[in-house]
């Protein structure tokens, strides 16, 4: 049996001997001995090992047969490697001496190259000035063939040898006369030209075009383009007028037929601007959108800029007259100035002798709004056009409105201030003394209504700046609202100060003129009046001065949610501009203002180019700088956009807070008025020639009055409270709010009080004990509201509740630590104790 040895697995660094074997013995038939395998298995081991031991002797032999054959053939290749070392370095020597015969060689070349050059350039300025010669002879024979393409090619070849020649003295006459020849030719161009033009003959078009462009006058055929499309647009302007003058001559026959009947409506006759500028832009758009499609064919390579050059120039010719239509229409919408024939630039220069009102401004808006729209439209016409002459377009298009955003902020400051100074603020403060509750009442509530109506017509001004000028004013617009918001501010200070005189709290009560030493009777007087009124009226008072918070309240956060908003309106400007102005970058890189795919769509900053506002600023870098300044501030948290009215708005809170505290204290500055002259401090107990029993003093009305005033108050402020809870959905606040304002005119009335007590100069026993009951029912008032008792006011009473021949024990005693001891000093005076004895 055949059996294989796989010798592979030999080679193996890992070889192992028994592994080998016990897989060579696997291998063999199962009906074999083991025995006999591995004889036959050791046999062809040594067989082969013989083979290779062989073999390996033989190639040995041969190897070293070799051997001196290679070295002798290496030896060899080295020498053929050094003649050829050498024969190389022959050759670099012998190119070296040839370089350098060669450079003076090729140095000659390129003079004798020059000078032929030269040659040929003078040879060819000869041919040149001999065929400008002979054209210049020949040019009137090619002019008489009337053939116009020829002409075009002959003056063209003459400009051509001109240039050639260059400034030669010989040929200055030609040089004239071939401009007169040019001139010559646009001439005979211009009625094949027009009559291409007005019938819409392509080919003739097309070949008069050639003959313009040959010789260099592409200006010439825009501005002939223009001057005879022109004219049916400017027709289609002037039906306006021609319309206005048949309504008007309409108008006379028509007085004329009825002038004994009072039926007749002369204001149907007339022609409304605002209904006849559509049916104007929408023919105009018809018309050019005609001559674009028109242009393409006969002008391929033009129409993309005459089409756009034709609209320019159109909007550059009646922009006079539009602003004087604009500045009509908008004084029409108002009888006042519609009467006199004046408009808003009327009003602004103060010609009119009237003041602007929304409507002028909102039917300006409105015709801006309609050039809008027309704006919009020429845009999608023009889309294949280049950006410049886009923006170009969009310029000329809303030009005639430019002097009215000029004057933006002027208008928008009267606007606002006509409006806020026509609220009927002050019409309830007028009436009698007899119904001053209702008046506070009812001032008030104007007040807190007015509120409200401000910040609508401050919202309806930002969007009238977003709408006209497309925030590009709204450095302006800042400047207004905030002289507008200062103008209604220092309104509602003036009624605050007539609200005080209402209220008995002016300048001119019993307390300021006592502290400013003025004439007592005048204050006795003024306390009388007060004196007279009724309880149900104090209370009207109070309600009155109360609202006047929310009023407060109000103001402040309407405005501060107004400011906020405002805020987020100049940062959303500031990005959308950023992108329009800077983002173009249209004075250094034109290209990506367009798509990469040439489909004529513009990227995001290409049609923020054309926004209104940027069509404006981008021309205007001072402007611009000075508006992204503004634009950058608004977005620092710290920044106030109405910052002068921000602060008049905490100043104005503060004097409600000031008025409120006055009337809320004005009932106990009245009662405690005068308490230290009373005349029962000084008061004796009288002697009885009987035994009568004594009685326990009560508390004396001044003071009840007081007390049941300031027990009352929570009761008052309560409704109030809930007011501010329901607004700002936080009873937290509102509780503490009421809480506060109690504790303020609780320790106003202590403080009131104490001044009055220190005012006493002598007491006797009797008046002590008085006191002494007052002291403390106002002390338990002011527990029962959870007020602490001042240690001032303790001290009175205890110092006046003690016998007056214990009191100087008291404050000497351990007891008196605990004593204001300046006050206690005081009471021992009242009471003429001497300390020192």
């Amino acid at each position: 049996m055949h059996m294989m040895v796989d010798l592979s697995s030999f080679s193996d660094e890992k070889f192992d001997a028994k592994a080998w074997i016990n897989t060579a013995c696997q291998s063999r038939h199962p009906q074999d001995p083991l025995e006999k395998h591995l004889v036959d298995l050791e046999m062809k081991l040594q067989m082969m090992s013989e083979e290779i031991a062989s073999s390996l002797e033989d190639q040995s032999s041969a190897a070293l047969l070799r051997v001196p054959r290679a070295s002798r053939d290496s030896i060899r290749l080295h020498d053929d490697a050094v003649s050829l070392q050498h024969s190389v370095s022959s050759i670099l020597l012998k190119l070296k001496k040839a370089e350098g015969s060669a450079a003076e060689s090729i140095a000659n070349l390129a003079k004798v190259d020059t000078v032929k050059r030269r040659m040929e350039a003078t040879y060819k300025t000869l041919q040149d000035a001999a065929g400008l010669t002979q054209l210049s002879s020949t040019v009137e024979d090619v002019f008489a063939s009337g053939d116009l393409p020829q002409v075009a090619n002959t003056l063209a070849n003459m400009r051509d040898c001109l240039s050639a020649v260059g400034e030669v003295a010989e040929f200055a006459n030609v040089r004239k006369q071939l401009e007169v020849l040019e001139d010559r030719l646009d001439a005979m161009v211009q009625p094949r030209l027009t009559d291409a033009l007005t019938n819409r003959k392509v080919d003739l078009a097309q070949a008069m075009r050639g003959i313009l462009i040959r010789i260099g006058r592409f200006k010439s055929l825009e501005l002939h383009y223009t001057k005879v499309h022109m004219k049916p647009i400017k027709k289609l302007w002037e039906d306006f007028d021609s319309r206005q003058q048949n309504k008007i001559t309409s108008e006379k026959n028509e007085i004329e037929k009825f002038s004994s009947s009072h039926d007749f409506q002369s204001s149907s006759l007339t022609v409304s601007f605002f209904s006849w500028l559509p049916s104007f832009y929408d023919e105009l758009v018809l018309y050019l959108e005609q001559e674009w499609k028109w242009s393409l064919l006969a002008f391929p390579d033009d129409y993309r800029t005459l089409v756009p050059k034709l609209l320019i120039e159109t909007m550059a010719a009646i922009c006079a007259s539009f602003v004087f239509r604009i500045n009509l229409a908008t004084g029409d919408v108002v009888p006042e100035t519609k009467a006199l024939a004046k408009g808003l630039l009327d009003i602004i220069s103060g010609e009119s002798g009237v003041k602007i009102q929304i409507k002028h401004l909102e039917a300006l808006i409105e015709l801006h709004n309609m050039t809008g729209s027309f704006a919009r439209n020429i845009q999608h016409l023009f889309s294949e056009s280049d950006i410049q002459v886009l923006l170009d377009t969009m310029k000329a298009v809303y030009l005639p409105y430019e002097s009215f955003k000029q004057s933006y902020g002027q208008m928008e400051r009267a606007t606002l201030s006509g409006e806020i100074a026509g609220i009927d603020l002050r019409g309830a403060v007028t009436r009698g003394i007899g119904a001053q509750g209702i008046e506070l009442s009812e001032t008030v509530r104007r007040m807190e209504e007015s509120i409200p109506q401000v910040i609508v017509l401050l919202e309806a001004a930002v969007e009238r700046c977003i709408n006209f000028t497309g925030g590009s004013e709204a450095d302006e617009l800042i400047l207004a609202l905030d002289d507008v918001m200062l103008q209604y501010i220092s309104t509602l200070q003036e009624i605050l100060k007539s609200l005080r005189t209402v209220c008995g709290v002016d300048t001119d009560g019993v307390g300021s003129k006592k502290e400013m030493g003025l004439d007592k009777k005048e204050g006795a007087m003024h306390t009388r009046k007060f004196e007279s009124v009724s309880n149900e009226e104090e209370w009207s008072y109070v309600q009155g001065a109360l609202q006047i918070l929310t009023v407060a309240d109000c103001l402040t956060s309407r405005s501060a949610v107004f400011e906020a908003s405002l805020k987020a309106t100049l940062a959303r400007l500031s990005t959308n501009l950023s992108i329009s102005v800077f983002g173009s970058s249209l004075d250094q890189n034109k290209s990506h203002m367009a798509d990469a795919d040439g489909s004529g769509e513009f990227s995001t900053a290409g049609k923020a180019a054309l926004d209104v506002a940027a069509l404006r600023l981008v021309n205007v870098p001072e402007k611009a700088r000075k508006l992204f300044n503004l634009l950058e501030q608004s977005k620092d948290p710290r920044f106030h956009a109405l910052p002068v009215a921000s602060q008049r708005v905490a100043s104005f809170a503060d004097t409600v807070n000031e008025l409120v505290y006055d009337v809320l204290i004005s009932k106990v500055r009245q009662r405690f008025n005068e308490v230290s002259r009373l005349p029962i401090w000084s008061s004796v107990e009288e002697q009885s020639a009987f035994h009568l029993p004594t009685f326990s003093a009560y508390p004396q009305s001044y003071v009840t009055n007081v007390g049941e005033y300031l027990l009352t108050l929570p009761q008052q402020l309560e409704p109030l409270a809930e007011g501010i809870s329901s607004s700002d959905t936080n009873v937290d606040e509102a509780q503490f709010f009421a809480t506060e304002w109690m504790f303020k005119v609780a320790e106003g009335a202590t403080a009131l009080y104490m001044e009055q007590l220190r005012g006493i100069h002598y007491i006797t026993d009797r008046g002590a004990q008085q006191l002494s009951v007052d002291i403390e029912y106002l002390s338990n008032v002011l527990s029962a509201l959870s007020m602490p008792i001042p240690p001032i006011l303790s001290t009175f009473h205890t110092c006046l509740s003690t016998p007056r021949d214990q009191l100087k024990d008291l404050i000497k005693s351990d007891s008196g630590d605990q004593l204001d001891l300046p006050t206690a000093n005081l009471v021992c005076k009242m009471r003429r104790v001497n300390l020192d004895l």
